[in-house]
């Protein structure tokens, strides 16, 4: 019996440590990751086609005129999107694909009309403890402004309430908590038998 490609959607607010535990899941071999596009300058350390592909906003529009976009969004004044060829063939050729998304991408790929994104998704909402918490986490990356950790800090207490909308929540403990309860949700969704196809 062959398995059809699960698409695991992640979202959280910045700090969340979402983006960690896809990354961890993706280097272990567990899942390939979907790599955004976004008109955000990169960070130290980042580099094109690793982290996000780095787009000018005219490359990036052309994107979105092209219909080469599974979702996309404007993000703390960037613009965010993950392209159809980074996801679809995967799915169809039984890879699973992680996600990092956020909540306006969450929702734009739920409400997508394609039957087998619908068939392969699994959306998760990790939530850091509380809010104290969560700014100490932004602050301690050291990478922002202090205004820029406010803007996040307030957009993210925001997509907090979005979690209902998802068919799990991950509440944030240690990063080794996190990591146990985050794979075990995909192992478990591997084990559906409507996964499960003819070979």
């Amino acid at each position: 019996m062959a398995r059809s490609g699960i698409l695991y959607l992640v979202s959280g607010p910045s700090g969340s440590g979402k983006s960690t535990l896809c990354r961890r899941l993706a280097a272990e071999g567990e899942a390939e990751f979907s790599i955004s596009c976004t008109t955000r300058q990169p960070r130290p350390g980042e580099t094109h086609g690793k982290e996000y592909f780095f787009l000018t906003m005219e490359e990036f529009e052309a994107k979105v005129a092209a219909g080469d976009f599974l979702e996309h969004a404007l993000v703390h004044g960037n613009r965010y999107g993950t392209l159809r060829s980074e996801v679809v063939e995967r799915l169809a050729a039984g890879t699973d694909v992680v996600m990092d998304i956020d909540v306006q991408g969450a929702g734009l790929v739920r409400s997508c009309d394609d039957p087998a994104i619908r068939a392969a998704l699994v959306d998760l909402f990790v939530m850091p403890p509380d809010e104290d918490e969560l700014a100490s986490r932004l602050r301690g990356r050291g990478t922002d402004s202090d205004d820029v950790i406010a803007l996040r800090l307030r957009n993210a207490i925001d997509e907090m309430h979005h979690w209902p909308a998802y068919s799990y929540r991950l509440l944030s403990a240690t990063p080794e908590e996190d990591y146990v309860r985050f794979k075990s949700l995909l192992t478990g969704e591997r084990l559906r038998v409507s996964r499960l196809r003819e070979a």
